[in-house]
């Protein structure tokens, strides 16, 4: 089976505009499966839609730290998503130690918490996580460190290049703690501009995918300028030429 996902917010506008239309869309590429975005605004859309379309949702975005979790855990259980995760936390946070290990106890609890409706909870990186240096490592892998085995991550290997890193050497690094990666390409640019189908781009996505090859391969486009739907569709097919 393919292990190969969308990002919802790359066709925010599109979704928001008619949901159940933007899936069939998504499921005319080839996709089976998605990642929401925001999903417990979106909940009652998704519980049918997601099936009608032949869809499911294995992981999904959506703010767990300083919110109602079981509000956010029960809305995921509705919707079939198995791993929560939360996209950002805020780039002031990642220079000091003790504001890095709280993050990591509150995803802990997050976990434990999650654990009561048969759930998992991930994070997901921006730029910033890996261009602080904390003691000469990037505080994502000081943060990784210190988060229970019960928490998944989710590299998004474009922020990562972003931020200084060589992307598959951090996934290399991160092992199995990594259950899935995003997938997006382009020239690097921190306000994401500029970014272009898979393969297109200065990441080395070919790489990316050897160095994480049990991952989650989740396509995404933070912006596009054309047609986004085209854009994705041929990140598919490179994913697909490459037997992702």
């Amino acid at each position: 089976m393919s292990r190969t996902s969308v990002q919802l917010y790359s066709v925010r506008d599109a979704f928001a505009a008619d949901p159940s239309d933007t899936l069939r869309r998504l499921a005319a590429i080839g996709f089976t499966r998605v990642e929401p975005y925001g999903f417990v605004e979106f909940a009652d859309v998704l519980r049918t839609a997601l099936p009608e379309h032949g869809l499911t949702a294995p992981t999904a975005h959506a703010r767990l730290l300083g919110v109602d979790q079981h509000a956010v855990f029960a809305a995921a259980v509705d919707c079939g998503i198995e791993v929560v995760i939360d996209p950002h936390v805020e780039a002031e946070k990642w220079h000091d130690p003790a504001d890095v290990a709280a993050t990591a106890s509150a995803l802990n609890a997050a976990a434990a918490a999650a654990a009561e409706h048969g759930l998992r909870v991930g994070y997901h990186n921006h730029w910033w996580e890996l261009a602080s240096r904390i003691d000469g490592r990037s505080a994502f892998e000081v943060l990784a460190d210190q988060l229970d085995p019960e928490v998944l991550l989710e590299v998004d290997t474009y922020w990562a290049t972003v931020g200084g890193e060589d992307a598959p050497a951090l996934l290399r690094r991160l092992g199995s703690r990594v259950h899935a990666i995003h997938v997006k390409d382009g020239d690097l640019a921190r306000d994401g501009s500029g970014q272009v189908p898979a393969g297109r781009g200065r990441v080395p996505v070919a790489e990316v995918l050897a160095a994480a090859p049990d991952a989650l391969h989740v396509v995404e486009f933070d912006a596009y300028d054309g047609d986004v739907f085209a854009g994705i569709a041929a990140s598919h097919a490179f994913l697909s030429g490459v037997g992702a």
